[in-house]
């Protein structure tokens, strides 16, 4: 199974990618994360809001292939606990599709993203940076994977 991230945000600081790489080197071919960068939509004193997040749209859509289990990361989704999303992700596997988490940019996904997603998850209800969610993803991958194989790291 290929787990993809399409995350709006680009030049993550060194410590994010340090971070992210930690849990992907330990994850197995067949659990494996990748990560997209989509450059974000052009933001600024006068900038329109709206025209930024629905080019982060159309940026996302492009790299969509349409058979994918796609999960929208965002605060009003469900939040799950570790357990569940060990279980959502014996699923995906089970499914045999391949899944692809969202994560949008500074005001978040645009809403015909959001409801066209398989399902909507919220890592917590506190406002979390961008570049934090990406270790957190990548942790909890790994955590969740280590819960499937029996493997001790969840203690």
């Amino acid at each position: 199974m290929r787990i993809r991230l399409l995350a709006v945000g680009t030049r993550m600081p060194g410590w994010v990618n340090e971070g992210v790489e930690e849990y992907r080197k330990r994850l197995p071919r067949d659990f494996a994360l990748e990560i997209e960068e989509i450059a974000p939509g052009q933001r600024g004193k006068n900038a329109d809001t709206a025209r930024a997040v629905a080019l982060e749209a159309k940026r996302i859509r492009e790299r969509l292939q349409g058979d994918e289990f796609v999960v929208a990361l965002e605060v009003g989704g469900r939040a799950w606990s570790t357990e569940r999303l060990a279980q959502e992700a014996e699923s995906w596997r089970l499914e045999g599709r391949e899944v692809v988490l969202l994560v949008g940019g500074p005001d978040g996904l645009a809403p015909e993203l959001s409801a066209a997603a398989d399902r909507r998850w919220s890592l917590s209800a506190l406002t979390l940076p961008h570049p934090l969610v990406r270790v957190i993803l990548a942790e909890q991958l790994y955590r969740a994977w280590t819960l499937l194989v029996g493997h001790p790291y969840h203690r």
